[in-house]
């Protein structure tokens, strides 16, 4: 298994993963859109076991009833999501790893929410929702 790591644009939060890269999907949902500011955010899904912050666990905030969001409090920066309704799991934004070209995405998730005027990869399958997620 991989050992990457990642963080924010300014370097105060920064993070380490050891996991397969085998859950990546460009997400077109329209929190995704207003927490990140991007037209879509490509999360990385790996267990929580197998993530650990290497510096003072940064700033967050629940972004609804279901869903927690870690966020740099000096850049800004969007690093990571944990929802009750997958509890093991974390996504990681793929833009936050110092090496995202290491996670290419497998899926659309969310896929109806897309912005009409954005060309989605045709070979990439696009799920109206995130499987096992309501």
């Amino acid at each position: 298994m991989p050992q990457l790591s990642g963080g924010c644009h300014c370097g105060a939060a920064r993070y380490q993963l050891d996991a397969a890269l085998d859950d990546c999907a460009h997400c077109h949902c329209s929190d995704c859109r207003k927490t990140t500011g991007g037209i879509v955010t490509t999360w990385l899904t790996i267990p929580q076991a197998a993530f650990t912050w290497l510096s003072a666990e940064p700033a967050h905030y629940q972004s609804s009833a279901t869903c927690k969001r870690w966020f740099c409090a000096t850049c800004g920066c969007q690093l990571a999501l944990w929802t009750s309704k997958t509890p093991d799991s974390v996504d990681i934004t793929v833009a936050s790893l110092d090496q995202p070209e290491a996670a290419p995405a497998h899926r659309h998730i969310w896929d109806q929410s897309h912005l009409s005027w954005l060309y989605l990869d045709p070979q990439l399958p696009a799920d109206e929702r995130e499987a096992g997620v309501d």
